[in-house]
């Protein structure tokens, strides 16, 4: 019987860890805007961004450092830098948003690039 629950505990904490991965995951940086339609009567053409820029339904672009797309469900747009999760002390993300890069550093000299283990989710 002991047996048992030790294989069932087993079991529950890989459930608690596959959990806790898909949370890490969920934590990129998307966002979704519905699409909008003023006039039932009149079929929309396109997915209209934030700024008012009409995009047609299919279509796929970058701003500022997101790529987004248009859907008949509206647009979607994630981020192309990622976030960085868990980092040793002695590196740091350096990111360069003109170019869209980035770079894993050492803090005490950033021409040289970081080995060390590190998480991070787009």
């Amino acid at each position: 019987m002991a047996e048992v629950l030790r294989e069932n505990q087993g079991s529950l904490v890989r459930v608690v860890v596959c959990v806790l991965m898909l949370v890490v995951v969920c934590r990129a940086q998307c966002f979704f805007q519905g699409l909008e339609t003023k006039d039932p009567k009149t079929p929309t053409k396109g997915c209209v961004d934030k700024e008012g820029k009409q995009h047609v339904f299919g279509s796929s672009w970058v701003k500022d450092c997101y790529d987004c797309s248009c859907s008949m469900r509206g647009i979607r747009c994630c981020n192309r830098i990622p976030e960085v999760v868990d980092l040793s002390a002695e590196c740091e993300l350096v990111v360069d948003r003109k170019a869209c890069s980035y770079r894993l550093v050492m803090k005490s000299d950033k021409t040289k690039d970081c080995n060390s283990s590190f998480s991070m989710v787009l």
